[in-house]
């Protein structure tokens, strides 16, 4: 796996199989299970050999623990955004930005031109993806489903680039 380190010694690397682990501890504690946004240990290993799949994490330094990852997919002329999760943590010092841009910014140079994701209506990561550029482009319906049977909706974003 490549390292790129970055100017503020974080540390952003390419993932695998051998990393499912890492991201896992980091999802669990940056997802609350009630909401049912959170992938399991299978789904998130069995898209990793699909085309145009990336993973990638990052660190504070680079020996330190996964503090976050993001995971994404691009085919042909399109990126969807996947997950992205930052252990709380190390939430507010910009790790999810710096994720957020190598997803956008590797979609530009694999040839996408519109960009997806979608988000838990009332999850705090709206406001940030907003700021970002994305832009709602419609709701599924009690798409997630909570640990107790709750259903919550999924808004859908875009990004034109």
């Amino acid at each position: 796996m490549a390292s790129i380190p970055h100017p503020r010694t974080i540390w952003i690397e390419r993932g695998g199989y051998d990393d499912l682990d890492a991201a896992m501890a980091v999802m669990e504690a940056a997802f609350d299970p009630a909401n049912g946004e959170a992938w399991n240990r299978s789904q998130c290993g069995g898209i990793l050999p699909m085309r145009g799949v990336e993973f990638f994490l990052v660190r504070a330094d680079e020996t330190a623990p996964v503090a976050g990852f993001a995971l994404w997919r691009t085919l042909l002329d399109e990126s969807e955004l996947l997950l992205l999760a930052i252990d709380p943590a190390h939430q507010g010092k910009g790790l999810g930005k710096l994720l957020l841009d190598r997803f956008i910014d590797h979609a530009k140079s694999a040839g996408a031109h519109r960009l997806h994701l979608e988000v838990r209506d009332g999850n705090p990561a709206v406001h940030f993806y907003e700021r970002a550029g994305f832009r709602i482009a419609g709701r599924r319906r009690e798409y997630y489903r909570g640990l107790h049977g709750e259903r919550h909706d999924a808004l859908t974003y875009s990004m034109i680039v």
